[in-house]
């Protein structure tokens, strides 16, 4: 497919005067915005709410919570800590003040629960976290054995009084009281003390993150990123889409998730650019802050796009300065596509990755984008298509299961050797990652989506795995047997259905409504069903197991 005998399997389609391998920058991602902190010290990194923080500032604060979490909370060099916060200046503060410590940074869902968060918390063996006010409640019940130390933020902290824009409700709560117990520490004062921490010593292939990612098991496992494959794909990123220091990055894709976190927050550091904030999705607030702010990068996910067109407050003089708009994780209808290149120039540039490869393995070339296409493998990425059974590699325009090898693949999987030993291959002497994607790759070397080897349900870029759903839904003494699927949405792509068959004892006083709201209170939003269905059995396999491929079948083909 390619005339450079060093990358047999780059695409055709490979950028002119690209290099295949990328050339790396010293260090770690703290390196990188130490240079621009020296470089351009008055430079806004962030922008919050009409607030704006320098990079020489934001490197102070950053040096000064990293003093703290070593001084006070002793944090000392391969110790793992839970960040739990909003998309904000504290929580690119708190992500690269972890990093500055010498720490194992643990992003966690502010979405979830107590029950869910002290699972993270076990597994990963992290004591001390970083959390939003909005948090107290939801790890409180923890304080003590499961997490020693507790440093909360208030995101009002960081916006003007008079800011002139419409606030979320996490920003604009009073100030909260902490707990009595010990460890509960106020983020404010953990700044100010201005603690030094010591030495930097984590080098390039030191852990830096441990990501979680739901497994079929039911229970997340975390993924072994170094310093090494977290710098690749924020650099990559920041070069793939010519970002530099005078752009201005939108920060609205979750920061705990790899594709916010690497797309967004890690290449604008790396860019020097300014990072644009949003705690709160706002589709309404959108148009103002892209013109205020000339805006050229937006990292989106394609709800947020169909949201924002729709928008009563949307103008086209929003995007005037556009020149990236790139994500993933879903579809993006072609009529969406469409208006948007026929009305404003531009493409949707689709990537594709995942949590095991700190995002993308694929993007879409800037020159030459394809639509509804994952795109061409990156700068060093040795991706192939194989049989999911014989894992022999197949020929183009076949259908198997995608699998990748490249830098940016993690090291393993957290304590969990057999995760590993189902999850990696070997092909021609090299050690590829099973994707569990079912694909394709065109003769110009770009890869399409078809299925998913795997039962994962996709809730606007957000991964359900129905295994994990289901053993909550066993936490309600109502439900005797359940059974999760994937229902179609149009605003979400897909949404997650439950098939639940009642205890009898509860069949005359349980409803649906209380099925519903009992599974928001107990898992993070985007997980709880939203459509529930009684039933009076549930099919089987001939081993009788729970029939899930059928239901889902039935679900799909029902609808179309």
């Amino acid at each position: 497919m390619s005339a450079d005998p060093t990358a047999p399997h780059r695409s055709p389609a490979w950028p002119v005067d690209e290099p295949w391998y990328l050339a790396m920058p010293e260090g770690t991602l703290y390196d990188a915005l130490v240079r621009t902190a020296e470089a351009r010290p008055a430079h806004p990194a962030t922008v919050f709410y009409g607030a704006s923080l320098g990079y020489a500032e934001l490197r102070a604060r950053v040096d000064a919570l990293a003093g703290f979490l070593q001084g006070a909370c002793g944090v000392k060099r391969g110790d793992r800590v839970m960040i739990a916060l909003q998309n904000s200046p504290q929580y690119v503060i708190a992500y690269y003040a972890v990093m500055r410590a010498d720490a194992v940074i643990v992003p966690v869902n502010p979405m979830n629960k107590t029950a869910e968060i002290a699972y993270l918390a076990e597994d990963s063996g992290a004591k001390v976290a970083i959390i939003g006010s909005e948090l107290i409640d939801v790890f409180a019940p923890l304080s003590g054995a499961a997490v020693t130390h507790a440093i909360v933020a208030q995101y009002r902290d960081e916006v003007p009084a008079a800011t002139p824009y419409t606030l979320p409700s996490c920003v604009t709560e009073a100030p909260v009281e902490l707990p009595s117990s010990p460890g509960w520490h106020a983020w404010s004062s953990a700044i100010v003390q201005g603690l030094q921490p010591g030495a930097m010593e984590a080098g390039p292939d030191d852990l830096m993150i441990l990501p979680y990612t739901s497994g079929t098991t039911g229970k997340p496992k975390a993924c072994m990123h170094t310093h090494r494959s977290a710098l690749f794909t924020a650099v990559l990123q920041a070069r793939w889409y010519g970002m530099g220091a005078d752009d201005v990055m939108t920060g609205f894709m979750p920061l705990f998730h790899v594709a916010g976190m690497q797309g967004s927050m890690n290449a604008a550091m790396v860019a020097g650019a300014t990072l644009l904030l949003m705690a709160r999705w706002d589709k309404d607030l959108l148009p103002d802050l892209f013109e205020i702010y000339g805006v050229t990068f937006w990292n989106a996910a394609p709800t947020m796009i169909v949201d924002v067109l729709a928008s009563a407050k949307f103008r086209d003089r929003c995007f005037e300065k556009l020149k990236v708009l790139t994500g993933g994780g879903a579809a993006m209808p072609t009529a969406v596509a469409e208006r948007l290149k026929s009305r404003f120039g531009l493409d949707f540039v689709e990537g594709y990755g995942m949590t095991e490869t700190m995002s993308p393995t694929h993007i879409n070339p800037m020159a030459a984008p394809k639509r509804q296409c994952l795109g061409i493998a990156v700068h060093g990425t040795d991706a192939r298509v194989v049989d999911p059974e014989t894992l022999i590699e197949l020929d183009d325009n076949v259908t198997g299961e995608i699998v990748v090898h490249g830098p940016q693949v993690l090291q393993g999987y957290w304590n969990r050797p057999q995760a590993d030993a189902e999850s990696f291959i070997e092909i021609s002497g090299k050690r590829f990652l099973r994707t569990g994607d079912l694909g394709y790759r065109d003769s110009d070397g770009y890869f399409f989506a078809v299925d998913r080897l795997k039962r994962m349900i996709n809730v606007s870029g957000f991964k359900v795995w129905p295994a994990e759903v289901e053993a909550a839904m066993y936490g309600n003494r109502a439900i005797r047997e359940c059974c999760i699927i994937s229902a179609p949405d149009d605003y979400r792509g897909e949404t997650v259905k439950a098939l639940v068959v009642l205890d009898d004892a509860a069949r005359a006083t349980t409803s649906v409504d209380d099925i519903v709201g009992w599974a928001r209170g107990a898992m993070a939003s985007y997980k709880a069903p939203r459509a529930v269905v009684f039933v009076d059995a549930l099919p089987r396999t001939a081993s009788n197991k729970i029939n899930w491929r059928l239901l889902q079948d039935a679900e799909w083909g029902r609808t179309a």
